[in-house]
């Protein structure tokens, strides 16, 4: 018999994996009811199914707090204790497959492009599982409401972390008005709770351990690749951002933590807008191989800038393998004496109370 989400929680402080926390014990109740209604659900009956009649019935629980409480910690332990089919996914890569899906329905000629998609997911999930909701995107705006009413009709329960409140989500958008209803909506269908933890537990993973790396090296990749381990599991998936009707794409993306290559970040066209919808994605980034900076590879260097300034600004812990010192990286050419700020700044990130 698998064990409830209070017992799994349980089993993982006595072996020391996680530290007990009041604010996440006082979730455990809530997702163990949603646990224990997720493993009576049916499989799919279409919409105007199993909650036609029940319009009125909280159908999820919408988790927010700050940066490092445990939130997704939570959303795994309930994850592994269900029954039934279960998707759990970033909420950004969620969306880009929505996208994707309703673009081939049109090209199919689909007078309603969403309702496909929408019967697709209901089809294999019970149960959505969404990390790190965030809407910055018009169009995502646009369609998220209508979604989750179809999966509310399908029967699917939610679940869904948030650094935000609700009524935070989209905040200062474009045609924020037209946003509204799916506010009230989340209200409505589902428990809203703040996980109000004083605890930081991700940074705990990150404290005392090196941050900067340099010469970036066989044991520096080594090094990364066990601090990767302890703050994602080993887990990753694709984070997708929409930059003003572009896409930026990091490959390796799990619960708040990206990790990439100098060259898959700085050799992109990339500018100050991406950067920074990257700092508002993320509380940690690895950053591996940066080389030599100098006049060879200066719009390179330039990006990097950019790049750090944006981390800097937001508070997000940077963790980087470098071919040299910050003060070192950048000796020669134009841009040399501007960047003497750049590597003040990776000084200070690499204090152990960054980003507290």
């Amino acid at each position: 018999m698998m064990p409830t989400v209070h017992q799994e929680y349980d089993a993982r402080v006595e072996r020391g994996e996680i530290i007990r926390d009041g604010a996440q014990e006082a979730v455990l109740p809530l997702l163990d009811d949603l646990r224990e209604r997720a493993n009576r659900l049916p499989a799919w009956r279409g919409f105007r199914g199993l909650f036609a009649r029940e319009k009125e019935q909280k159908q999820g629980l919408y988790l927010w707090g700050g940066v490092g409480s445990g939130k997704s910690m939570l959303m795994d332990l309930f994850v592994a204790t269900l029954a039934v089919p279960v998707r759990r996914v970033h909420f950004h890569a969620f969306m880009q497959e929505v996208h994707t899906g309703m673009h081939a329905a049109r090209k199919e000629g689909v007078h309603d492009a969403l309702k496909p998609v929408a019967e697709a997911v209901a089809r294999d999930a019970r149960v959505l599982a969404f990390d790190e909701m965030q809407i910055s995107d018009i169009t995502d705006a646009m369609i998220v409401g209508r979604l989750f009413e179809m999966l509310f009709e399908a029967g699917v329960l939610i679940v869904t972390t948030s650094n935000r409140a609700p009524d935070d989500l989209y905040k200062d958008g474009l045609n924020r008005g037209l946003f509204l209803p799916f506010i009230e909506l989340l209200k409505k269908r589902m428990i809203v709770h703040e996980l109000a933890s004083a605890r930081d537990h991700r940074q705990g993973r990150i404290a005392g351990a090196p941050v900067y790396f340099t010469p970036a090296d066989a044991r520096a990749h080594e090094a990364i690749d066990a601090l990767w381990q302890r703050l994602t599991g080993g887990r990753e998936e694709p984070l997708v951002l929409h930059v003003q009707g572009r896409d930026v794409v990091l490959k390796r993306f799990h619960n708040g933590v990206a990790r990439a290559a100098f060259w898959g970040l700085c050799g992109q066209p990339l500018g100050a807008a991406d950067f920074l919808a990257l700092a508002r994605a993320v509380r940690v980034l690895i950053l591996e191989d940066v080389p030599q900076l100098g006049r060879s590879n200066y719009n390179e260097a330039r990006r990097f800038v950019t790049l750090v300034d944006a981390l800097y600004e937001a508070r997000v812990r940077l963790v980087m393998s470098a071919a040299a010192e910050p003060e070192a990286l950048y000796v020669e050419g134009a841009g040399s004496f501007e960047f003497a700020r750049t590597a003040s700044r990776l000084r200070e990130m690499q204090g152990a109370d960054w980003a507290q």
